[in-house]
């Protein structure tokens, strides 16, 4: 009858597999990960793989198909032995290499290389002695005197380490930290426990189950690191944007400002003070992380078309209907849809442009819509409008979990909607 002791290392056997694989799945369908991780990954859910299958065959030989099966049971031990401390080298070479360096360069992986080389002679040894593990003929597995000692550099190599990570701890994000410290420590006390107890197989245990934790908590990691990367990128968008903001915008401008100063001088000051808002708040919105008040962004935007307003006197039309502006956005949402409004939808040959900018407070968030009375989205060319708009949805998106949504009126014009959900706002 088959012990529960048995049992419960043939199903941590299975359960490993089940994992090693599971994991390798994760590894190359898992977009988050570097390449550099893929590759690491790859190779070490193989070998942990490679080693939990060796452990299961040996498990069926020496508990299932018994008789006569010695040899088989004896080359499935060395594998699983094998294949179980190449895991420790790897790490070494991730740790360097994650802190930023050249592991042949350093000392710490020649010494984990030449403590492995001990494990790898002793393991050989093993094959041709009985003094610390051997198989009877009738397929019985013994330990030997001298076995606690093919445990010895095992656990050097995960102490070294679990220095390395320490003393590199400065240049590796605290997820990494965490996630490499549990694959280490944890088979590490199996290790420990496994040289004087006899029965459970702890190290295959502790590697399994740290194997899949570690990779969650690197995952999680990577995932963070995609998210703020994303997020800079797009911040980095958006000060480009500022930054090209159109040379004859800028002059035209300048140009209408002179010649008013001597035909309306107050209406001048006005478009001058107007003007300095648009840039001064242009230029805030680079140093702008994560979002800011509606309130604002509305104000850039009202600067903006004020301008706009003076230098096509007579061809644009603004209405603002926003009784609800207790909602926040990310810099730079609300003035570049206006300014996509105007640029694309005002002529001298077309008839006047009309502007709405509407709030409006929903059950599950707010809206923001601009819409306009121009030649609509369908007609316009998708190239600038279109990188211009894409880059607003990200950044929706990212900082506050919101959408837009574009839609061509029948009669005309484009309606553009933003929704942020009141998940995101400020208690």
């Amino acid at each position: 009858m088959i012990s529960s002791v048995n049992l419960i290392n043939f199903a941590t056997a299975v359960g490993g597999v089940i994992i090693s694989l599971l994991c390798l799945f994760l590894t190359l369908s898992v977009q988050y990960l570097t390449k550099r991780d893929q590759r690491f990954f790859m190779v070490f859910f193989s070998l942990l793989f490679l080693y939990v299958t060796s452990d299961l065959i040996s498990q069926i030989s020496l508990v299932f198909w018994k008789d006569g099966l010695w040899q088989l049971s004896k080359a499935a031990v060395f594998s699983e032995s094998l294949f179980s401390s190449l895991l420790m080298p790897m790490f070494t070479i991730y740790i360097l290499s994650s802190a930023g360096e050249n592991y042949k360069k350093s000392p710490a992986y020649y010494t984990v290389f030449a403590v492995w080389t001990i494990y790898f002679v002793l393991l050989i040894f093993t094959q041709f002695s009985d003094t610390i593990y051997y198989f009877t003929q009738d397929n019985i597995y013994h330990r030997g005197a001298l076995y606690p000692i093919l445990l010895i550099p095992p656990a050097l190599l995960m102490l070294i380490n679990l220095i390395l990570l320490f003393k590199k701890r400065n240049k590796l994000t605290p997820g990494l930290q965490i996630a490499i410290a549990i694959y280490l420590i944890v088979p590490l006390i199996c290790t420990i426990i496994q040289m004087i107890a006899y029965g459970l197989l702890m190290i295959v245990i502790g590697t399994s189950v740290a194997a899949l934790v570690m990779f969650i908590f690197i995952l999680i990691d990577q995932v963070d690191l995609y998210v703020r990367q994303r997020e800079q990128i797009l911040a980095q968008k958006s000060s480009i944007s500022v930054l090209q903001m159109r040379p004859h915008f800028i002059s035209n401008t300048l140009t209408s400002i002179y010649y008013l100063c001597e035909q309306d001088p107050k209406k001048a000051q006005q478009v001058t003070y107007d003007f300095m808002t648009y840039l001064r708040d242009n230029f805030t919105a680079i140093a702008k992380e994560g979002d800011i008040p509606f309130k604002d962004e509305l104000e850039h935007a009202k600067a903006y078309l004020a301008v706009e307003q003076v230098r096509f006197e007579g061809l644009l039309y603004v209405e603002f209907d926003t009784p609800h502006t207790y909602f926040r956005v990310p810099p730079l949402t609300l003035q570049p849809l206006v300014e996509n409004a105007v640029r694309h939808g005002l002529s001298p040959d077309l008839d006047p442009l009309h502007i709405s900018i509407i709030t409006r407070k929903t059950n599950k968030g707010s809206e923001l819509i601009v819409e306009d009375s121009g030649i609509g989205f369908t007609a316009i060319d998708h190239t600038t409008p279109h990188i211009a708009l894409e880059n607003i949805r990200e950044r929706i998106e990212t900082f506050c979990g919101g959408t837009l949504t574009i839609e061509s009126k029948n009669q005309g014009g484009t309606v553009v909607t933003i929704f942020i959900p009141d998940k995101k706002q400020p208690r």
